[in-house]
Protein backbone atom coordinates (compact mmCIF):
# COMPACT_ATOMS: atom_id res chain seq x y z
CA UNK A 1 0.00 0.00 0.00
CA UNK A 2 2.61 2.75 1.00
CA UNK A 3 4.76 1.60 -2.41
CA UNK A 4 1.67 2.84 -4.28
CA UNK A 5 1.29 5.81 -2.36
CA UNK A 6 4.92 6.69 -3.38
CA UNK A 7 5.04 5.23 -6.78
CA UNK A 8 1.67 7.91 -7.14
CA UNK A 9 3.21 11.08 -5.92
CA UNK A 10 6.38 10.33 -8.41
CA UNK A 11 9.08 9.07 -5.42
CA UNK A 12 9.57 5.79 -6.64
CA UNK A 13 10.13 5.30 -10.26
CA UNK A 14 10.14 1.84 -11.23
CA UNK A 15 11.71 1.36 -15.27
CA UNK A 16 10.37 4.98 -16.11
CA UNK A 17 13.37 6.60 -16.75
CA UNK A 18 16.93 5.60 -18.46
CA UNK A 19 19.49 4.99 -16.17
CA UNK A 20 23.07 7.29 -16.61
CA UNK A 21 25.46 5.87 -18.83
CA UNK A 22 28.87 6.66 -18.34
CA UNK A 23 30.33 9.00 -20.84
CA UNK A 24 33.55 7.78 -20.78
CA UNK A 25 33.48 4.02 -20.56
CA UNK A 26 33.84 3.36 -24.35
CA UNK A 27 37.20 5.54 -24.57
CA UNK A 28 38.50 3.52 -22.03
CA UNK A 29 37.24 0.14 -23.22
CA UNK A 30 39.29 1.44 -26.60
CA UNK A 31 42.29 2.50 -24.21
CA UNK A 32 42.97 -0.70 -22.94
CA UNK A 33 43.04 -2.71 -26.45
CA UNK A 34 45.00 -0.03 -27.34
CA UNK A 35 47.36 -0.18 -24.23
CA UNK A 36 47.78 -3.82 -24.77
CA UNK A 37 48.37 -3.36 -28.18
CA UNK A 38 45.68 -5.71 -29.30
CA UNK A 39 43.38 -6.12 -32.55
CA UNK A 40 40.10 -6.88 -31.52
CA UNK A 41 40.06 -10.35 -32.12
CA UNK A 42 42.75 -10.93 -30.12
CA UNK A 43 41.22 -8.86 -27.34
CA UNK A 44 38.17 -11.70 -27.79
CA UNK A 45 40.61 -14.10 -27.25
CA UNK A 46 42.40 -12.23 -24.07
CA UNK A 47 38.85 -11.76 -22.55
CA UNK A 48 38.03 -15.44 -22.98
CA UNK A 49 33.92 -14.31 -23.70
CA UNK A 50 31.93 -15.46 -26.15
CA UNK A 51 31.89 -12.00 -28.24
CA UNK A 52 32.72 -11.24 -31.70
CA UNK A 53 34.68 -8.64 -32.84
CA UNK A 54 31.83 -6.40 -33.96
CA UNK A 55 30.67 -6.72 -30.11
CA UNK A 56 34.04 -5.20 -29.07
CA UNK A 57 33.56 -2.64 -31.72
CA UNK A 58 30.27 -1.72 -30.52
CA UNK A 59 31.47 -1.53 -27.23
CA UNK A 60 34.13 1.22 -28.05
CA UNK A 61 31.63 3.32 -30.36
CA UNK A 62 29.43 3.43 -27.56
CA UNK A 63 26.51 2.14 -29.35
CA UNK A 64 26.43 -1.20 -26.90
CA UNK A 65 27.48 -1.65 -23.30
CA UNK A 66 28.99 -4.63 -21.85
CA UNK A 67 27.30 -6.85 -19.21
CA UNK A 68 29.30 -6.61 -16.09
CA UNK A 69 30.80 -9.98 -16.98
CA UNK A 70 32.61 -8.41 -19.66
CA UNK A 71 33.58 -5.37 -17.26
CA UNK A 72 35.03 -7.85 -14.93
CA UNK A 73 36.90 -9.60 -17.99
CA UNK A 74 38.56 -6.10 -19.10
CA UNK A 75 38.86 -5.30 -15.33
CA UNK A 76 41.18 -8.21 -14.72
CA UNK A 77 42.79 -7.92 -17.98
CA UNK A 78 44.25 -4.43 -17.59
CA UNK A 79 44.65 -4.67 -13.40
CA UNK A 80 41.95 -1.82 -12.61
CA UNK A 81 38.72 -2.03 -10.96
CA UNK A 82 35.46 -2.34 -12.57
CA UNK A 83 34.75 1.17 -10.63
CA UNK A 84 37.69 2.99 -12.23
CA UNK A 85 35.70 1.64 -15.62
CA UNK A 86 32.47 2.65 -15.09
CA UNK A 87 33.12 6.29 -13.20
CA UNK A 88 33.59 8.90 -15.52
CA UNK A 89 35.27 10.94 -12.51
CA UNK A 90 38.10 8.42 -12.23
CA UNK A 91 40.68 8.53 -14.50
CA UNK A 92 42.01 5.25 -15.96
CA UNK A 93 45.33 4.43 -14.76
CA UNK A 94 47.06 1.15 -16.89
CA UNK A 95 50.27 -0.52 -15.57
Amino acid sequence: MRLKRLKRKGLISMGKRPRPKPKKLPAKLCAIRQHFDLSQSQLVRALDCELSNARISEYENGTREPSLLVLLRYSKLAHVTINMLVDDDLKLKLP
